[in-house]
């Protein structure tokens, strides 16, 4: 079974140095993926705030950020402005795209979805996206097909925005990785939904001097068991700190057997999806509801 791999591009930073890494050593085996995109304002460092949390502050101390991401990505948008990536790096964006890999939307402003999804207005919202998708189109000149929204912050009433149906699928929820025809208002979308089902290295890495290599034992474990998986990986730590790691757990994977594609493609092996309601997890995350065994459509 194939895995899809899916690439978050989230920050001024991991677009300009991340992107073009993760790219070359992608190309060195023959590897496409798919890419979503942050197009505007970097103002991730204006998490720093979550570090009050208690348990934000544990995942950003297990992983390891500041190193893993560098200060200036931890600090930006917080004391100086946050640079738009869609206007000063057209160049570097545009990469993959000549590669024949796929690209996609993330988000406008990923902070202000990723904090704000769940309290700000629709209207709010819908323009985030139509931002977002502006922007694509200038640096592209074509729409985009697909969308992930930052965070896995999603569920139904984002779905209905206008701007969230441009899209042929989407990829916003975690759960068992077989995609799906997300139900609004009791009905099937004809918009494929493409789950996460392995966590992110920030999510699952442990703590100790091996503990980066025990987290590619970990993951080469879980796509041993002949079932499919969507794997997400970022341009900020996999195309920085943990390049050649990424590395190595690409090298380890080929060799077992395993092939990488994108979404899309990945998304022609199943023809027949089931239906499956779009819903809040823990942490707000988006997840996969029980599927509706009696309703199915093709794509």
């Amino acid at each position: 079974m194939a895995i899809a791999l899916r690439i978050d591009v989230d920050t001024f930073r991991g677009t300009r140095d991340g992107l073009p890494r993760l790219l070359q050593l992608l190309e060195k085996r023959g590897i496409r993926g798919t890419w979503y995109m942050t197009l505007g304002p970097d103002n991730m460092g204006r998490h720093a705030w979550r570090l009050l949390k208690p348990a934000f502050a544990l995942k950003m101390l297990r992983s390891g950020a500041p190193s893993l991401y560098g200060w200036d990505i931890v600090l930006r948008g917080t004391v100086w402005p946050g640079p738009k990536i869609g206007r000063r790096l057209v160049d570097t964006l545009r990469l993959p795209a000549k590669a024949d890999h796929e690209v996609g939307v993330h988000a406008w402003d990923h902070h202000r979805w990723q904090m704000g999804a769940e309290r700000l207005p629709d209207a709010v919202m819908n323009a985030e996206l139509e931002r977002a998708v502006q922007a694509f189109e200038q640096v592209y000149g074509r729409e985009p097909v697909t969308a992930a929204a930052p965070g896995w912050r999603f569920d139904e009433r984002l779905l209905a925005l206008p701007a969230s149906r441009r899209f042929r699928y989407r990829s916003d929820a975690r759960g068992e990785a077989v995609p799906f025809m997300p139900l609004l208002e009791g009905t099937p979308l004809r918009q494929p939904q493409v789950p996460v089902d392995l966590p992110t290295y920030d999510e699952g890495v442990g703590r100790g001097p091996d503990a980066d290599e025990r987290w590619n034992t970990s993951l080469l474990a879980r796509i041993a068991d002949g079932k499919p998986h969507v794997l997400t990986i970022h341009a900020e730590s996999e195309g920085g700190a943990k390049a050649a790691l990424f590395e190595r757990f690409l090298d380890a994977a080929l060799a077992a057997g395993h092939t990488f594609e994108p979404l899309g493609s990945w998304l022609a092996r199943f023809p027949t999806l089931q239906a499956a309601r779009v819903q809040r997890g823990e942490g707000w995350l988006c997840v996969r509801g029980e599927p509706d065994a009696a309703t199915t459509r093709n794509i």
